[in-house]
């Protein structure tokens, strides 16, 4: 044996580890290593260039009604205003809705970015410093009042900041200004930026707010008492669920979060799938099911692997469906937390098509896909990809941004997935993906649900209405439910 057995790792494996390192040393890691002026690139365009795009609106809708209203007020002189007038109508018309949509996006980034994440993270820390205080034999219904007044005032707390600078920065706003107003680019470089932080913090004021009050008066989630015992009577499906599988590429391979604290390599996965094989040879199941973190870091190596161990497989292979974590999609690098992805980046596409490929591969002609014209869950995951196939493999040889924006809008449309009931009344699967566009490794578990995603919810149940559902998702929907000793395991739990 050699001196340092290589299969039992070393302080490398430990790099990112959360259960081998504490947040202070993570912090401090990600301080020295990260790159200064790719930072910098990425801050103009995940900040400022949304907080440009959304403050030139007000700018450019003024100036356009004040175009329209000029020329209507001369219609009488010439045919020259009529024409004009009809121009600038035009070009309202087709630019005005893109431009909408426009600002629409990068509002919702600059929210995924800082607004969510600060009321999330500011309840959480509030949380467990809260629960400090706390004897130990406090009861579930004093541990759920308190995580109510922390909400409370996280909301209050971020509401106010939001206020302060809305207030500091109001000065050198002019939502409504006329271009012509303005004068030099540089001051409406000024105007347009001072407009899009007054309206996101305007908007951080009220909802953080409102998401304080819901949280607090919503009632509070307790730890799971057990679990029910099978029914003697009525309906009864065979689930197995298993989720943050983690599947590593290499043979002697360790997890990103655990490090050397955790197996290294796929074997309890490989015994775990030996065990349903005898639990469905027993009695057989209906459904297997993988809520996310299929793979540990989204890479290439990793899902051959896992695509490995299904073909072996056929039988569960045949009742298996997947979804995307949040490590299978927003891992930049697993070896350093510090490194990020500029938005221009080909790697995060790349992490989607891998995804998207993988569920092709196992549940493609099974899980079927809402047509948003017909309002109707019709056709499947496989037809929704036929057409884009060329798209993809190229995308994955070259890279190029013209493909890019394309396979965006397909990773949107193919959520949430459903597999349809068995019968009028039998058990249907809607498939939810809950990961938010993330370009930087140590805050990849930020998660939400998009309101289209929750809208097809309702649209199944109507298409299904005697069905029974599984509805599945990666990220967690209510708060930590219990005390924590450390910070580091309520990570990502926002």
């Amino acid at each position: 044996m050699p001196i340092l057995d290589p299969r039992r790792g070393d302080l490398e494996d430990d790099v990112s580890s959360t259960k081998r390192r504490s947040l202070l040393a993570l912090a401090g890691g990600v301080l020295t290593e990260i790159n200064l002026p790719k930072l910098a690139l990425a801050w103009v365009l995940l900040l400022v260039v949304p907080g440009l795009v959304i403050g030139l609106v007000p700018i450019l809708a003024t100036t356009w009604f004040s175009a329209v209203h000029g020329k209507a007020a001369s219609l009488l002189i010439g045919i020259t205003p009529w024409l004009l007038l009809g121009v600038i109508i035009a070009l309202g018309w087709f630019a005005g809705r893109p431009l909408f949509r426009l600002a629409e996006r990068n509002f919702w980034a600059l929210n995924s970015l800082v607004v969510e994440p600060g009321y999330l993270i500011g309840r959480e820390l509030l949380h467990h410093s809260a629960e400090r205080f706390l004897p130990r034999e406090a009861s579930r219904i004093q541990r759920a009042k308190l995580r109510a007044a922390c909400a409370a005032t996280s909301g209050g707390l971020a509401a106010i900041l939001a206020v302060l600078v809305f207030v500091v920065v109001w000065p050198h706003a002019h939502l409504f200004a006329d271009l012509r107003e303005i004068g030099s680019f540089r001051h409406l470089a000024i105007v347009a930026l001072a407009n899009g932080i007054v309206l996101t913090a305007a908007y951080m004021a009220v909802t953080t707010l409102a998401w304080g009050i819901a949280d607090a008066l919503m009632p509070q989630p307790q730890d799971i008492e057990g679990f029910a015992e099978r029914p003697r009577a009525g309906r009864c499906w065979r689930v197995a669920h298993l989720s943050d599988i983690h599947v590593v590429g290499e043979r002697f391979g360790f997890r990103i979060e655990s490090g050397r604290s955790g197996p290294s390599g796929n074997g309890r996965l490989d015994q775990a799938f030996e065990r349903l094989a005898a639990l469905d040879a027993e009695e057989a199941l209906d459904l297997i099911l993988i809520s996310g973190d299929v793979t540990d870091a989204g890479r290439s190596g990793e899902w051959a692997e896992f695509l490995a161990l299904v073909a072996q497989y056929p039988r569960l292979a045949s009742r298996l469906f997947v979804l995307p974590g949040n490590h299978d999609l927003n891992i930049v690098d697993r070896a350093n937390p510090a490194r990020l992805d500029l938005p221009t980046s080909p790697n995060r596409r790349l992490r989607l098509l891998r995804a998207l490929s993988a569920m092709a591969s196992v549940q493609g002609a099974r899980a079927l896909v809402l047509d948003r014209k017909r309002t109707r869950f019709d056709r499947s995951l496989a037809d929704c990809l036929a057409p884009h196939q060329q798209a993809m493999v190229r995308f994955a040889d070259e890279g190029r941004p013209l493909i890019s924006a394309a396979i965006a809008t397909l990773w949107a449309e193919v959520f949430p997935m459903l597999v349809p009931p068995n019968g009028d009344d039998g058990l249907g699967l809607i498939l939810l993906n809950s990961n938010a566009d993330t370009h930087f490794s140590f805050t990849n578990a930020l998660g939400m649900i998009s309101a289209e995603q929750v809208g097809a919810i309702k649209l199944a149940a109507a298409q299904y209405p005697k069905a029974c559902w599984i509805i599945a998702l990666h990220h967690h929907i209510v708060e930590y439910p219990r005390p924590s000793a450390a910070l580091s395991e309520r990570i990502g739990t926002p």
